[in-house]
């Protein structure tokens, strides 16, 4: 194992000669306290309730670009319709503990409103980014709850985010056009995809669904681009579509 240090952990990762594993089976050890554990990559609520590890293990050693790359091309598209970020209010669907807030906020979105599964994505952006966002809600957006329900329709949402979220069971389909349904007709939506997930023969039901909303006519594109991710245990690149898109009225 190869190993990653801060003050407060050590994270020790398996020599990528010894890694034939599937993306939501990679894993690490974490070293904190005197004790020891193994975690998935996928062990997202256990990474958050660890001050600093996401960024650590993520974005320090494997690289991860997604945040940036989509915030990017999301403003990218709206220059080029003469649109402004500072317009847009955005729901940041699976939006963890914050990291895609933060490059929302860099291209000038004013008006944020997190949602993601796990009570310790909530605490962790409480904890490390207060204020990014005017409410955070940590909850099934598929059963919400009357006040959560409530608010996130109060909201006005002109824009959808969902980075790193879809694919491998994290977000069903079901629960990624319950996030849509919130947004009004002709806002925009910026979601990114692992590039075999995109592939017609998706089990997971995510091609079939946006081949759906493309062809009905509800989910008009206007920007992909194909972009590592990050990079897997392996050291392989991780290949990734990044999509800008518009929900239409049918």
């Amino acid at each position: 194992m190869s190993t990653l240090t801060n003050d407060q952990f050590i994270v020790h990762l398996p020599k990528s000669a010894s890694t034939d594993l599937q993306q939501d089976q990679e894993y690490f050890e974490l070293e904190q306290g005197g004790q020891r554990r193994r975690l998935r990559f996928h062990d997202y609520g256990e990474i958050y309730s660890v001050p600093g590890l996401y960024e650590h293990l993520f974005e320090d050693k494997m690289q991860c670009r997604s945040p940036e790359v989509i915030a990017d091309l999301l403003h990218k598209t709206l220059e080029e319709k003469k649109q402004n970020a500072s317009d847009l209010r955005v729901l940041d669907f699976g939006a963890g503990n914050g990291m895609v807030g933060e490059e929302l906020a860099r291209i000038g979105v004013e008006h944020l409103v997190g949602v993601d599964m796990a009570p310790e994505a909530k605490d962790a952006v409480e904890r490390d980014r207060p204020g990014l966002y005017e409410g955070y809600h940590a909850i099934d957006i598929t059963k919400p709850g009357p006040d959560a329900e409530a608010a996130l329709k109060a909201a006005k949402f002109n824009c959808l985010v969902c980075v790193a979220a879809l694919g491998f069971g994290d977000i069903p389909p079901e629960a990624f056009t319950a996030a849509l349904n919130l947004v009004s007709d002709d806002g925009w939506v910026a979601f990114n995809i692992r590039d075999h997930v995109a592939a017609s023969d998706d089990p997971g039901g995510f091609a079939p669904l946006l081949e759906e909303l493309k062809e009905k006519g509800q989910l008009v594109e206007h920007a992909r681009v194909k972009y590592p991710h990050r990079v897997g245990l392996s050291g392989e690149e991780l290949e990734y579509w990044a999509i800008v898109a518009q929900k239409q009225a049918v």
